[in-house]
């Protein structure tokens, strides 16, 4: 799942505020507000936390695992971008 830090973190990449974020996501702000600010694993509905994952993830977040491979462990998130077009 993801994490409140997570959460903020991949916002600040995308340069959204929570407002933006509830858009997207098609979530109230004080759901957006109660997921950032959860210690730990954001919990609540996976309705909810789906909805917010989907559009990090259609924004171009990739949200990195506690169990996946990284250089030095732990949960974190990426900006994907895309290649640039060659000329």
């Amino acid at each position: 799942m993801i994490t409140g830090c997570q959460l903020r973190a991949a916002r600040a990449l995308l340069n959204l505020d929570r407002r933006s974020l509830a858009e997207l996501s098609g979530l109230s702000l004080p759901t957006i507000q109660r997921m950032e600010s959860a210690e730990g694993v954001v919990g609540g509905s996976v309705e909810s936390l789906m909805k917010v994952i989907n559009a990090l993830e259609s924004a171009g977040i990739k949200l990195i695992g506690a169990d996946e491979a990284s250089a030095s462990g732990g949960r974190g998130v990426r900006l994907i971008q895309p290649d640039p077009p060659e000329q």
